[in-house]
């Protein structure tokens, strides 16, 4: 009977590191996920509501794993995001006001672009 060992995120990572320039390629994809889950939440920040927050917040986490400065990232982040949901809960007429509203104008933009062939004529002037 010999030890069967699992595969677990931890244990791949020390496998990785084991390696020579491990820690660079793991610092570097830990970077790179991290990065492209901000990257998505800032690209959310157009739209309206709390859609921005999960992504940013999981990139954090995740760059939390291999660097310090994300740890305290991530502590004031918990702490904004958990101030929003309060503030959000306190006033959800408020809340659902601003959303609603920010979604309409969103729709509208939409329609308006369409309407008016706004990205035909952007194209036809970047070309």
């Amino acid at each position: 009977m010999g030890d069967t060992v699992s595969v677990t995120p931890w244990n791949l990572r020390d496998r990785l590191r084991k390696l020579p320039a491990g820690d660079l390629l793991v610092h570097a994809a830990v970077f790179l996920l991290g990065g492209a889950f901000i990257a998505l939440g800032l690209a959310l920040s157009v739209l309206p509501g709390p859609f921005t927050i999960p992504p940013i917040l999981i990139g954090l986490v995740i760059w939390a794993l291999e660097f310090d400065f994300a740890e305290r990232w991530v502590d004031k982040a918990k702490a904004q995001a958990q101030e929003t949901w309060e503030n959000a809960k306190a006033h959800p007429l408020r809340t659902g006001l601003v959303t609603s509203g920010g979604i309409i104008l969103f729709v509208l933009a939409l329609v308006l672009a369409s309407h008016y062939g706004l990205v035909d004529k952007a194209k036809g002037i970047i070309t």
